[in-house]
């Protein structure tokens, strides 16, 4: 087995190490969400977690990890007899984000069950990591199949599997820790408030200590049983503390007064639902058994809402995490008691907020230039020919743009696609491990071989060549790419205002059916890919907000960038499907021929069969209709601004009459 890197000798992070120290303490605290950018020792400090949680007594020879003291009455191995049991360390249990819903789990025999009548189950990795940790790198990637099951284990504390009339349940009952780097997508909101505590993790700046991180990692690499032993006495000294809280936690009082500080906090920062609170409480009662007291003070409140609230008060995807601390200060002020006990100990935390006995060293607005005519009689800022960025309008609701036909990428909520979940749709023959049986199909399969088989009565001869597989439809996550005409026929400052609103709609309707986004614009003399395809919609609304306009309308460029975009991401994710979506007015300006290049370019997308939509931003009482031919050429569709909106009545009228078509 690999030598964890100890727990003690993660340099920095404190409140990373304190939150999952907390949780350690009091499981109940309902976990930890760890953002940060890539090598911050995010999975390093999980999974030397699981080296520091207290043994566990499980009953010998039970999969679910039963507890002797008080056996699960419903375990699929009960019922135990009494006395029996063996001591373990606890579990730490990873799931890959590519996992299956069989592997999350369990699954069913469903072979055998068929051709022997036998009820095997094999239990999955919530079995496994019951009264352990369940640990999820890049969660935010994971499938929405998978966090479904896991809402539904961590609310209920059990899993459920049932397939085919037969039903298993099993106690699910364990410490849910998550990394993400939050560059790639954020989580739904659902999952999100799931978690107890969030921590944000980044890269120290400070020299010394850097190089403190280096050569405790490159001394733990060339000698990785040799560093721990040098770190064993701090690794057992955290262990007995997190015992000693664990035992000192039902004695914690947590008076009203802080329970008053608590709800005032929750309720200024405008969090919904009640969770905040109750993790708030479980989280500063961990917090004072851990420094060792049996009074929650107000330092523990403070402390409690930097960790469990940040994540909680997002309003959209786009609203940077984070708490205002003056703000939080002003209201425990407000809701302090005057008879309060004084903290014992030096700033928020005091002396038990330090989690390990030694840790070693530690958009722009209108510029006021005045505006020059430019190309095509639009004004543009003086001197360079661009005008400064302009804010977004207001996002809106958008109609559903999806991919025609079916598909068979990553799931999501856009279009088609065959999938593992859905409605069933037909059967085939399995390709490799059975995992949704069509029992009709299989029965009609099996049918016309009974005589053969020696079969004349009730019953039926079930054999591996009759089993079917069903076959289902879903939703898949596409590719939107934006390619954004940025150049000076855009530039009219209330245009490009509206033109970036309704892109930021579609970023917000691509963060909501969990598509992954790129974005590409255009303008003067070339073209540019001002964001690569990322699960990331937050980094793209970042661009799109200092995105500045003016020059000529290089849309032929525009164009065959996004075409080598699509070819690369291509080769990356062959079954993720692009959906293109060019924001243009449909001038082609600058160099030779530069209608006839537009068109050429555009007819290599209709050739591909990529489905595109030209969002029209013409403006004005003449219109001369540029954005309806290059959707032609693109073979795709156009649509303008205002019938971009789900509640448009032109664009309702518009699907009206299509469909009459």
């Amino acid at each position: 087995m690999t030598t964890p890197f100890p727990f003690t000798a993660v340099v920095g992070q404190d409140d990373l190490r304190l939150a999952l120290l907390l949780n350690a303490v009091s499981p109940a605290v309902g976990g930890v969400l760890v953002r940060g950018e890539k090598g911050t020792a995010k999975s390093t400090a999980v999974r030397a977690l699981s080296a520091l949680m207290p043994q566990l007594n499980v009953v010998s020879g039970c999969r679910f990890s039963c507890d002797p003291d008080s056996p699960d009455p419903a375990c699929p191995d009960g019922p135990h007899e009494p006395g029996a049991f063996e001591t373990r360390p606890a579990r730490m249990v990873e799931l890959p984000v590519g996992a299956s819903e069989d592997r999350l789990v369990g699954a069913l025999d469903i072979e055998r069950a068929l051709a022997e009548g036998v009820k095997a189950f094999e239990p999955g990795l919530l079995a496994d990591a019951h009264r352990g940790i369940l640990y999820v790198d890049e969660v935010n990637l994971l499938h929405d199949h998978l966090v479904d099951l896991l809402l539904d284990a961590a609310a209920m504390g059990a899993s459920y599997v049932e397939r085919e009339g037969v039903s298993v349940r099993h106690a699910a009952r364990f410490l849910l820790v998550g990394t993400m780097n939050p560059e790639e997508g954020e989580l739904r909101p659902q999952l999100l408030d799931r978690f107890g505590l969030t921590v944000e993790v980044a890269a120290s700046r400070e020299p010394d200590q850097r190089v403190e991180v280096v050569r405790r990692r490159l001394a733990y690499d060339d000698d990785p049983a040799g560093f721990a032993a040098r770190w064993a006495d701090e690794e057992a000294a955290v262990r007995q503390r997190i015992v000693a809280a664990r035992e000192l936690l039902p004695s914690v009082r947590l008076g009203d007064g802080a329970l008053r500080q608590i709800a005032a906090t929750c309720a200024a920062f405008e969090v919904d639902g009640m969770r905040a609170d109750i993790v708030m409480a479980r989280t500063a009662t961990a917090l004072a058994a851990w420094a060792g007291r049996t009074e929650v003070l107000a330092e523990d409140v403070r402390q409690a809402a930097l960790l469990a609230l940040p994540h909680r008060r997002r309003r959209n995807p786009f609203d940077a995490p984070g708490l205002d601390e003056d703000k939080l200060d002003e209201t425990l002020e407000q809701y302090a008691e005057d008879d309060d006990p004084e903290p014992d100990g030096d700033g928020p935390g005091g002396g038990g907020g330090q989690p390990t006995p030694d840790e070693g060293p530690q958009g722009g607005g209108d510029t006021g230039a005045r505006p020059e005519a430019g190309e095509d009689g639009e004004p543009q800022a003086s001197g360079a020919g661009e005008q400064s960025a302009v804010r977004a309008a207001e996002p809106f609701r958008t109609k559903v743009l999806s991919v025609p036909g079916i598909g068979e990428g990553a799931a999501g909520r856009r279009s088609r696609a065959r999938t593992e979940h859905g409605r069933t749709t037909g059967a085939r023959r399995p390709r490799g491990t059975l995992t949704k049986l069509h029992l009709a199909a299989t029965v009609q399969a099996a049918a016309p071989h009974q005589r053969a088989r020696g079969r004349s009565g009730p019953g039926l001869v079930v054999r591996r060549d009759d089993l079917r597989q069903a076959t289902r439809e879903g939703r898949e996550g596409n590719l939107v790419l934006f390619v954004v005409d940025a150049s000076g026929s855009m530039a009219a400052r209330q245009r490009m205002s509206a033109v970036k609103g309704a892109v930021l709609s579609l970023l917000l309707d691509a963060y909501q059916r969990r598509d992954k986004v790129g974005l590409v614009t255009f303008r003067g003399a070339a073209a540019e890919v001002a964001l690569p395809p990322t699960s990331s919609v937050d980094a793209a609304a970042a661009r799109l907000e200092s995105l500045p306009t003016g020059g000529r309308t290089p849309l032929a460029a525009g164009l065959l960038k996004a075409h080598d975009v699509l070819r690369v991401e291509r080769l990356r994710d062959p079954a993720r499907r692009p959906l293109v979506v060019v924001v243009t007015d449909g001038r082609a300006t600058g160099g030779p021929e530069p209608v006839a290049l537009a068109g050429r370019a555009a007819r290599l997308f209709a050739a591909e069969s990529v489905a595109s939509v030209v969002v029209d931003c013409e403006s004005g009482p003449v219109r001369l209709g540029l954005a309806g031919q290059l959707a032609g050429e693109l073979g795709g569709t156009a649509v303008t601004l205002d019938e971009l909106r789900a509640d448009s009545i032109a664009g309702l009228v518009k699907d009206v009459q299509r469909r009459a078509a």
